[in-house]
């Protein structure tokens, strides 16, 4: 075979494993036969881009952080989940509208690479350890389970609380935290990242969230103070899944637990909550 022949093969074959705009990095490329001579000449022709060091895209349009995440998720093989603020945002629960994303909540059981943040645009990526609120064994099973192929697929991460969603035009498979497991990932952020306020009008509109899937997160939540808040704002709005939630299966700890400071105490739940938290409607 000529090496001109040689080199098409190769091409063909980046065309079948790397989709136009997501990332790899130069190990990744190595381990499937690709040698750095080959790379540095798909970088001089145009058909490979290097939007930082040890990093490489096939070009199309400018860099999205979606295709940022799918990189990590679909080729790659990170267990990274778009979870929190995020996830509620791109599933349309945002209370507050911004113009433009610029943090991107991620949640896994190891922090993402390095590169992460050095690549071009304006939107940062903040990295949480899953394994704060929920066991990061069964959390990977369903990650495995849930990333198929970069297509989206019928999500098989439920158990978990994972979904997958299209994205783009090739309706690529995003993997986020469905909206009952977002939800205790935002409230693990109070009242550092995330207010109050902020926190109560989002339990306000989530009036169709499931409660089968609620009772399974909520059984499996490590946290005491996520939970105690949880249903600390879930009474103020008592949406009609809260009816089928049964309390008395949720280990809800003992004792008090401070969240505000200078805040006062809610008796049914032993925390303590900001003075005007009555006036948040």
């Amino acid at each position: 075979m000529s090496n001109m022949a040689r080199q098409r093969t190769w091409h063909l074959n980046l065309e079948k494993q790397l989709p136009e705009g997501l990332l790899v990095t130069s190990s990744w490329l190595i381990r499937h036969g690709y040698s750095r001579q080959l790379l540095s000449h798909y970088v001089r022709t145009g058909w490979l881009r290097q939007p930082t060091r040890g990093v490489y895209q096939r070009p199309r349009g400018s860099l999205s952080w979606q295709q940022i995440v799918l990189s990590l998720q679909t080729v790659l093989k990170e267990p990274l989940v778009v979870g929190g603020r995020t996830a509620l945002e791109i599933q349309g629960y945002a209370h507050y509208l911004r113009p433009t994303m610029k943090e991107v909540y991620l949640y896994g059981p190891e922090p993402p690479p390095n590169w992460l943040n050095r690549l071009p645009g304006k939107v940062r990526f903040i990295y949480r350890n899953s394994g704060r609120l929920f066991s990061a064994e069964a959390d990977q099973r369903s990650f495995t389970n849930l990333i198929k192929g970069v297509k989206a697929q019928p999500s098989r991460g439920a158990d978990a609380g994972f979904l997958v969603q299209p994205w783009g035009e090739w309706e690529l498979g995003l993997a986020l935290s469905a909206p009952e497991r977002a939800i205790l990932e935002l409230l693990d952020e109070l009242p550092g990242r995330e207010s109050f306020e902020h926190a109560d009008k989002l339990i306000e509109g989530l009036s169709n969230m499931r409660p089968q899937q609620l009772r399974k997160l909520l059984a499996r939540c490590r946290s005491i103070k996520v939970k105690r808040r949880f249903f600390f704002f879930a009474d103020r709005h008592q949406h009609a899944w809260l009816k089928r939630i049964d309390r008395a299966a949720v280990d809800l700890g003992k004792g008090k637990r401070m969240l505000a400071k200078d805040g006062k105490l809610d008796h049914a739940y032993q925390i303590t909550v900001p003075q005007n938290i009555d006036a948040v409607q």
